[in-house]
This record gives structure tokens, C-alpha cells and sequence, in this order.
């Protein structure tokens, strides 16, 4: 008695509009039998609206036939953070630090953001916000009120 092969998933951060058959993408759908060619239309065709360049949590699922589908995501709460402080990069000395501040209703407004990813739609606005705040601490970002 075998077993039918199953589905394998692969998680990729990939620019919006900017897939190409290049690492990271064409190695990781390489070693799975997929055309990376084909992914990287599809995926710059469905995210052509957003800023070219955004980083993109993509999941994708390929199924033994090498098919596959994928889901991609909001962009990544760091992202976000930097996009509206204006920060490069983190701080040397992650929590010794402040090198912005954003308020409060920045936090609720990436919060709502991020709550339209299908894994934080059971959460509630509060909670996502107090991770967002957690992730602007880690960034040298004081939230204010």
C-alpha cells in the first residue's frame, strides 16, 4: 500500500511586480519541479497594483503533479514601520535605542492592514496592534500616544 505524495508548501518574501526566475524565487520552485517563469508572471500580474518593490510574504503550494497555487499576504510589519518613519534600517542595539516615533494611530492603522491576512482575521484589532508595537520596540520605534 503507497501513500500519495502530497502537497509541498514553500514561503517566499518576494518584491510586488519584481518576480523573477532569479534566487530566491527559481531555486525554491526549481528544486520542486515548477516553472518558476510561470509563477513570476502570475504573481507580477496579481500584484501589479501595489508599489513595485513592496516585499510580499507569498505562500505557495505545490501539489504532486507540479502544479501549484499561491496566496500572498500583506506586507511585513517591519516594512510597514519603516515605510512610515522613514527608517533604512533597524537600530544597532535593538531596545537601547529610539530612532523614531510614530503614534498610535499609525500602530491601528498597519493593524488594520495586516488584520485582512487570513491568519489574523480571528484576532482582534488590540492584539494585532500590541504586536505591531513589540515589532516598532525591536525597530527603535517609540509609539506614542
Amino acid at each position: 500500500m503507497s501513500k500519495a505524495p502530497k502537497a509541498s508548501t514553500v514561503r517566499l518574501i518576494v518584491g510586488a511586480g519584481k518576480a523573477a526566475p532569479t534566487p530566491p524565487v527559481g531555486p525554491a520552485l526549481g528544486a520542486r519541479g515548477v516553472k518558476s517563469m510561470d509563477f513570476c508572471k502570475e504573481f507580477n500580474a496579481r500584484t501589479a497594483h501595489i508599489i513595485p518593490g513592496t516585499p510580499i510574504p507569498t505562500l505557495i503550494t505545490v501539489q504532486p503533479d507540479r502544479s501549484f497555487t499561491f496566496i500572498t499576504k500583506t506586507p511585513t510589519v517591519s516594512f510597514l514601520l519603516k515605510s512610515v518613519t522613514g527608517l533604512e534600517k533597524g537600530p544597532a542595539k535593538p531596545g537601547h535605542e529610539t530612532l523614531a516615533t510614530i503614534s498610535l494611530k499609525h500602530v491601528y492603522e498597519i493593524a488594520k492592514i495586516k488584520q485582512t491576512d487570513s491568519h489574523m482575521q480571528r484576532l482582534s484589532l488590540e492584539s494585532i496592534a500590541r504586536t505591531i508595537v513589540g515589532s516598532a520596540r525591536s525597530l527603535g520605534i517609540q509609539v506614542v500616544p
